[in-house]
């Protein structure tokens, strides 16, 4: 194992200490519990937008925290949920009295003690509503998850929802913006290599020199079939497939189309990818009108990367061009 690290008990405290020394304009960072929040919450009357899960996957979350997207982030250990201690303090941080959302991957640990973090902030008076994200379309059950994983598709729901928040949408609203994001995005992903986490040493599955792995998740968990390496169009075609038949996307829906790589893929990959995926959807008729391509939502330095379409509507897509000012994300200010 190559890391640029220390010990591996520390990774995630210093890289969170780092963050904040970076971007000390934008956030401010809790060490003990560990959170991180725009540096201007909580603001009075605004719905606060909290999300959060293991480490390992920036710059989701922490790199999304700032106006127009969220108002904090939890950074549990590597791949490992956080504790709910962290993220009721997160919550509590950013409550200006219009409530809270928890924007929530859909994975056992993070649902679970996002919901005992809820059940302790209401004891408080704060009202706390979750939206839980589970846009892959890979696999409906994981070693991780009752049901579909939360991916890529996660970082649209936090800008879109984000937006909506920083507009001044009442709780109720902004809740029913983040579900019709997830009910209309739809992600699948594939592994050229595993990762390694830094307290294992070693890596998190194991893959031939010449196989890849189709509908992996984000920590590494199997995905639909184990295949031989095939050229990148191909490739392109097993992912795209299974997400256009799921809503389904019809002629004449327009999208946003993200190409997200996990971590180890060079961008000129990333970009050979998007464009046989728009040539696809082209075919199909569907119109990509809002793009991303990028490190988003990575797994280390796995080398691979996954695809997200959203069906987009006017509100939708107003919303997804509103201005955000987060280390990750920016564009309008």
């Amino acid at each position: 194992m190559k890391k640029l690290i220390n010990d591996p008990k520390d990774v995630v405290n210093e890289a969170v200490a780092g963050f904040e020394a970076a971007h000390g304009d934008l956030v401010r960072v809790s060490h003990d519990p560990i959170y991180i929040v725009r540096k201007d919450a909580p603001i009075a009357g605004k719905v606060g937008i909290v999300s959060g899960g293991g480490s390992g996957h920036e710059p989701l979350h922490g790199g999304f925290v700032g106006p127009g997207m969220l108002d904090a982030a939890v950074p549990g250990p590597v791949f490992t949920s956080p504790t709910p201690d962290p993220i009721l303090a997160a919550t509590q941080a950013v409550n200006g009295g219009a409530g809270v959302l928890h924007i929530v991957k859909n994975y056992t640990g993070d649902v679970l003690n996002f919901e005992t973090a809820a059940d302790l902030a209401s004891i408080e008076g704060i009202e706390v509503r979750s939206v839980i994200i589970n846009d892959d379309v890979a696999v409906k059950d994981s070693l991780y998850t009752a049901g579909r994983r939360g991916v890529a598709g996660t970082v649209l729901v936090e800008k879109i929802a984000g937006a909506a928040a920083e507009r001044g949408d009442s709780l109720d609203a902004v809740v029913a913006i983040a579900e019709r994001v997830n009910a209309q995005v739809r992600t699948m992903g594939v592994a050229l290599t595993p990762c390694v986490v830094p307290h294992a040493g070693e890596p998190s599955f194991e893959l031939a020199d010449d196989e890849i792995e189709i509908g992996v998740g984000i920590h590494g968990e199997p995905g639909r079939e184990r295949i031989k390496l095939q050229p990148a169009d191909a490739i392109v075609d097993r992912l795209l497939g299974p997400i256009v038949e799921d809503i389904p996307f019809v002629a004449g829906d327009k999208v946003l189309l993200l190409v997200n790589g996990m971590g180890g893929t060079p961008q000129v990959e990333l970009y050979i990818v998007f464009r046989r995926a728009a040539e696809v959807l082209a075919s199909k008729g569907i119109e990509v009108t809002r793009t991303l391509v990028g490190n988003y939502t990575t797994s280390l330095e796995m080398q691979g990367a996954s695809i997200t379409v959203l069906k987009l509507d006017d509100e939708l897509t107003a919303l997804w061009d509103a201005p955000v000012h987060t280390a990750a994300l920016r564009w309008g200010r």
